[in-house]
């Protein structure tokens, strides 16, 4: 039973505050906890959260990020809530960024735990308790509170607000390593102690348990751990981090006070922060009075929606030996999955080939095969679960109604291609076994790859179907096959490891005031009277070197490093396009050059990463000088790209969103959403009215607009992404202040957009689509090209055109698999304009 409602006084960095509105807040969320044996929701339970820290202290509410993480290529997908924030433990927030001002905040992030180091993945269904999609509730302060407000805030929310019974709570706190030398955290120690947990409640942990680390470098610190036990009645003491499913752990606050270098020593951060994690499921499980998470009001729909579609039993949550034909688990993976896939879908992550589109593909085949082949269920019933899924999460993340009818197409396409690998994979399975000896319990590791690399079976479920029949896998011949024949795919990274800023660094550059880059030079250009472009020369002060993880005054010949100016004209890589090249002259070494390899922002310095040809010393003055060819090539293409989307917004509907995007010197890609590939006809409507803008000539205007006012730009199209304030906004043809004014939406592109962009459009010259696909159902990527690689395009499309004229004259003549050649040729060649129309119509209709 919840404690009695009380006036709550709280101390936040000395200052006493009595927020009367906060208490009546709190009272509400009392009143609440008092019906928790009764059945509180999942919703509640998750805005209770938020509403807790918003209310009484002050915790800005920021909505859950995407499940495809921001610019973090060490993570397949975002695995706990703290990992939007990264860029603030780190130092590199873009300091004109909302994100920088962040002090306190609360949310519910979307996490998927499936590949990568924390993988779920094969343990979902097996028990009651794991997921691959959850919901991490945390809170957050950045410089701000630390380990006693943050202790006393969490006992405050589980006690009096949620009602659990304080007798059932254990808490665990750093014990203390003898091989690090990091002493016992008796502060954090005294402070439950004075809160008023029992001292036989109160339990020291080493390292594996009580001391959480980003990765191999970066911030860290001791934790604490809030534990719960299910039966109660009874001192549960040593089952505390037991993995007993009796005593669960529920909450974990971080006290990041630490950063591991790079030869794993220790240092203290610049500033404290705290990060506390607690998963929606498990919490929602104990208010809820169950043992299972899938006993829960988040879980209790699908399995009913499921059981109505399977030919099998009801759900009963037998797990082990006791669940006879592994019904129980085939219910719980197909449950798990549909969340994700829902999730990922309706975030832009499909099934695919590689990465964390690989890993949803199997996720997908995984819930297919328990679906169709344990619980019987008909073909689409796994898509039919999706309205299921936004009706539970819906209200929190809305994308899931807006895209209910895309997932289910994804998932029905994708379920349709498997099935029949299945049924083959099946076969081959069981005519393996049928020729094993009697008593032979290893599959052979060749049958197994075979089914992996050509029926496109993940590993992880073979072994399951194995395992189903008594069998394994050898899976030392499996791995060694795996090397042999990797085929998965590598991102090439062009041989250069980039110098970043590290946290201490940084926070040593803003400890001596060092002021931030100003990269405003990047954009002072203009057009000569001779119509070409002028770029304002740019001098600049060498104002920090950074070597070895280390700024240094002084950097020898031949030594990579990064430099930071006190201005800069070179644009760093952002907004999908790619950073400028160029070189610096140091002033009296006018024949030395110092060629710049890479451009990237952190933490609002620019970074330009150098191999010097000579000597380079903090105070240098450098002359800075752009390869103006290839940034003029990026703002043609860029230009070209917002063109592009409005061309597909014209000519689809303002249905069609972008997906991403990158901008270079050669070319540009764009994917945006659409529900099938663009037919022949389309995409010569789209290079038209393309075309119709750049002959027209429009003025680009480019203003900055504070980021409150953006809402207020009639037709204007974003992406999710953190923009700083203010915001600059591109528009062609009508200057932004018209656009303010009149409140209409034009027939115009208007864009947020940090890139570079030309002055008028009439200098893009030509734009040719050269390809047109589908990545997955429901997501198109068109590459293109601009000026003279258009205008050789369109000449080797002329050529082929008077190929294929020939071809259809003599077309009785021409075997169908030769015409199909030319066709693909087309294609490849990338003009899917006149030619690939003339094809259409004289040919298609006899190719097989």
């Amino acid at each position: 039973m919840a404690a009695p409602v009380r006036l709550l006084t709280h101390r936040c960095n000395g200052v006493m505050n009595r927020n009367y509105r906060s208490v009546i807040a709190l009272r509400d969320c009392l009143s609440r906890s008092y019906r928790v044996q009764r059945g509180v929701s999942s919703k509640e339970v998750r805005q209770t959260f938020t509403e807790f820290f918003h209310e009484l202290y002050q915790h800005k509410i920021v909505k859950s990020s995407t499940v495809r993480p921001r610019g973090d290529t060490s993570l397949l997908f975002v695995n706990a809530g703290m990992n939007q924030f990264k860029p603030i433990f780190l130092g590199t927030a873009d300091p004109r960024s909302e994100m920088a001002s962040y002090r306190r905040v609360v949310n519910s992030q979307k996490c998927v735990r499936a590949g990568g180091k924390h993988n779920d993945l094969e343990d979902v269904g097996r028990d009651v308790y794991h997921h691959t999609f959850f919901e991490m509730l945390g809170n957050w302060s950045f410089g701000d509170y630390f380990k006693e407000e943050a202790c006393g805030m969490a006992w405050r929310l589980l006690t009096e607000v949620y009602g659990i019974p304080s007798e059932r709570l254990y808490v665990s706190y750093f014990a203390g390593d003898a091989i690090s030398g990091l002493p016992a955290d008796e502060e954090t120690r005294h402070i439950w102690l004075s809160i008023g947990v029992p001292a036989d409640h109160l339990l020291p942990f080493g390292m594996r348990d009580n001391f959480w680390e980003m990765g191999e470098t970066g911030p860290c610190g001791p934790c604490t751990e809030i534990h719960y036990d299910h039966i109660g009645g009874r001192n549960a003491a040593l089952l505390v981090n037991a993995d007993s499913p009796d005593v669960v752990e529920i909450w974990n606050l971080v006290f990041m006070q630490y950063n591991r270098e790079a030869d794993h020593s220790l240092r203290f951060l610049p500033q404290f922060s705290v990060d506390t994690g607690m998963g929606l499921e498990r919490l929602v499980s104990v208010l809820q009075g169950q043992r299972s998470n899938y006993n829960t009001d988040l879980f209790t729909p699908l399995l009913s929606a499921i059981q109505q579609c399977a030919k099998c039993p009801e759900y009963s949550g037998r797990t082990g030996d006791a669940d006879v034909g592994r019904v129980d688990m085939a219910y719980r993976a197909v449950a798990d999955h549909v969340r994700t896939l829902s999730v990922c879908i309706a975030d832009g992550v499909y099934p695919g080939m590689s990465g964390a589109e690989l890993v949803l593909r199997r996720i997908l085949r995984r819930a297919v095969r328990f679906s169709a082949e344990v619980l019987q269920a008909p073909e689409g019933s796994l898509a039919g679960l999706v309205p299921t899924v936004a009706q539970i999460l819906g209200d929190s993340y809305p994308e899931l109604y807006k895209e209910t009818g895309r997932i289910m197409d994804i998932i029905n396409e994708n379920e349709a291609q498997f099935l029949s690998s299945l049924k083959l994979g099946r076969r081959v399975i069981e005519r393996t076994l049928q020729r094993l000896e009697e008593g032979d319990s290893v599959f052979p590791a060749n049958v197994a790859w075979s089914l992996h690399r050509n029926l496109g079976f993940p590993v992880d479920l073979i072994s399951l179907m194995l395992e189903e029949q008594g069998m394994c896998v050898d899976q030392q011949s499996l791995d060694e096959l795996a090397v042999e024949n990797n085929t998965c795919q590598t991102q090439n990274s062009d041989g250069q490891n980039l110098v970043h800023l590290d946290l201490h660094s940084l926070a040593r550059l803003q400890t001596d005031q060092v002021p931030h880059t100003d990269d405003l030079p990047k954009y002072g250009y203009s057009l000569g009277p001779d119509g070409k472009y002028v770029f304002q020369p740019c001098h600049a002060t060498v104002l920090a070197l950074y070597c070895g993880q280390a700024l240094v005054s002084e950097v020898s010949e031949g030594q990579r490093c990064g430099v930071v100016l006190d201005r800069t004209c070179f644009y760093a890589e952002q907004g999908g396009q790619s950073h400028d090249h160029g070189y610096f002259i140091k002033d009296g070494l006018q024949d030395v050059l110092y060629p710049v390899e890479a451009v990237h922002l952190s933490g609002g310095y620019v970074v330009h990463q150098v191999t010097p040809a000579d000597v380079l010393t903090k105070g240098d003055q450098v002359q800075l000088y752009l390869d103006e060819a290839h940034r003029l090539a990026c703002m043609v293409k860029h230009t070209a790209t917002h063109i592009l989307n409005f061309a597909l917004c014209q000519l689809l509907g303002p249905s069609v969103e972008q997906r991403g995007s990158h901008v270079a010197a050669d070319r540009l890609r764009f994917d945006f959403s659409v529900q099938g590939s663009l037919s022949t006809t389309q995409l010569q409507t789209i290079e038209e009215s393309i075309r119709n803008i750049i002959t027209e000539n429009h003025a680009v205007y480019i203003e900055e607009v504070p980021l409150a006012r953006v809402n207020d730009i009639p037709g204007l199209r974003t992406v999710d992404e953190v923009y700083p304030d203010p915001v600059r906004v591109v528009s062609l043809e009508v200057p932004m202040s018209d656009l303010l004014i009149s409140q209409t939406a034009r027939p115009t592109s208007v864009e947020l957009c940090c890139g570079t962009h030309l002055l008028r459009t009439g200098e893009i010259g030509d734009v040719v689509i050269v390809s047109e696909r589908q990545l997955v159902k429901g997501i198109s990527r068109i590459i293109a090209v601009t000026g003279d690689d258009a205008r050789q395009a369109r000449e080797a499309g002329q050529t082929l055109g008077q190929e294929v004229e020939s071809l259809s004259a003599r077309l009785a003549a021409v075997t169908s698999p030769s015409l199909s050649a030319a066709y693909r040729l087309a294609k490849d060649v990338g003009v899917l304009t006149d030619i690939s129309l003339k094809l259409d119509q004289n040919c298609k209709k006899n190719i097989s």
